[in-house]
């Protein structure tokens, strides 16, 4: 019980599906969510993930017919990670449990994926600002997803999408570390970093049920995204990281220092040794953060070495040609 089946869609055989919902009090919609994807995927295993939820989230998952996991660790990108770790599947499906994404083009993403060969499809949000994003969460999106192009590359226009479509391959090689919302950047950073054959697809984007909220927290969430960024960029490219900061303190001392090297050419004196003390040590400091960087640089390429080996050794799911641009489901 619990593993994923294996379906046909026109003949086609396909590999095993397997739908993830990951849900926090999402007691409200989970029933109808859980319907909807067996509507247009009725081969595929649904599973329900509970994250600690204190209303009836559990109840209604099993009784829609899902099969329900829970998880202790609290957050997003715990869940997430205990799902890749414990579902196995060919091709997995993540969307959130409040309902807010399009059901009704899940075949069509699965399609994307096997007649493109990549290992993620990404279900950018239509109208995600005027449907159900507060204007606060409106200008953060688009935000850092400039933020994101400009440090990590153009691949992806909607960087905190719930709702995608993944190989087994780039699941099992997907480490996984964050712990809340800030997981779909990790998930996008993954992909820019390995060069993982991405695709984007735009779907509609939806109000939350009547009744239920939100679990973003613009402010906290923003911070904890923003600090995501930088460590993922001082992980991935720890060079231009901590040459950054080698160049700002050389600045600095250099401004610092200017007044005194200016009054020791006219009087042969150094008035203030504390700031030339200071200037020095910020020249030095600077040196250690360059150094540290270009060490760090050659460990970074060598566990870029080794994900990608990694990913590589498992096998690439199966590339459709002849597959329909619509998948259609056959008895």
């Amino acid at each position: 019980m619990g593993d994923p089946v294996k379906g046909s869609y026109k003949g086609i055989n396909l590999m095993e599906i397997a739908v993830l919902l990951p849900c926090y009090n999402e007691g409200l919609s989970i029933r109808k969510v859980v319907s909807d994807f067996r509507s247009v995927l009725p081969q595929a295993t649904i599973y329900v993930y509970d994250n600690c939820s204190t209303d009836n989230t559990i109840a209604e998952a099993r009784a829609a017919g899902a099969v329900v996991r829970q998880e202790r660790w609290q957050g997003k990108g715990n869940v997430v990670r205990r799902m890749f770790t414990d579902v196995e599947a060919d091709i997995y499906l993540m969307a959130d449990g409040d309902g807010t994404y399009d059901f009704s083009v899940a075949p069509e993403m699965i399609a994307k994926l096997t007649q493109s060969g990549a290992d993620m499809v990404v279900g950018t949000r239509k109208n995600v600002y005027a449907n159900a994003h507060r204007r606060g969460h409106g200008f953060g999106n688009q935000l850092f997803n400039r933020v994101y192009r400009s440090l990590f590359g153009p691949l992806f226009t909607d960087i905190f999408s719930g709702y995608r479509v993944f190989s087994r391959r780039y699941v099992k090689s997907f480490p996984a570390i964050s712990s809340g919302f800030e997981i779909e950047t990790e998930m996008s950073v993954h992909a820019s970093q390995l060069r993982i054959p991405v695709e984007e697809m735009p779907t509609e984007y939806g109000a939350r049920q009547e009744g239920s909220s939100s679990k973003l927290r613009t402010v906290r969430d923003a911070l904890r995204i923003f600090f995501t960024f930088l460590i993922l960029f001082k992980e991935i490219r720890p060079a231009r990281f901590f040459g950054v900061i080698a160049i700002i303190l050389t600045a600095l001392a250099v401004l610092i220092a200017l007044p005194l090297v200016f009054t020791y050419l006219d009087t042969g004196l150094v008035p203030r040794f504390p700031t030339a003390i200071l200037a020095t040590g910020m020249v030095l400091l600077a040196g250690i953060f360059m150094v540290s960087g270009l060490i760090l640089d050659s460990v970074a390429r060598g566990r870029l070495e080794q994900k990608r080996i990694w990913y590589m050794s498992i096998p690439a799911t199966a590339i459709k040609e002849d597959a329909p641009r619509c998948l259609s489901v056959s008895s």
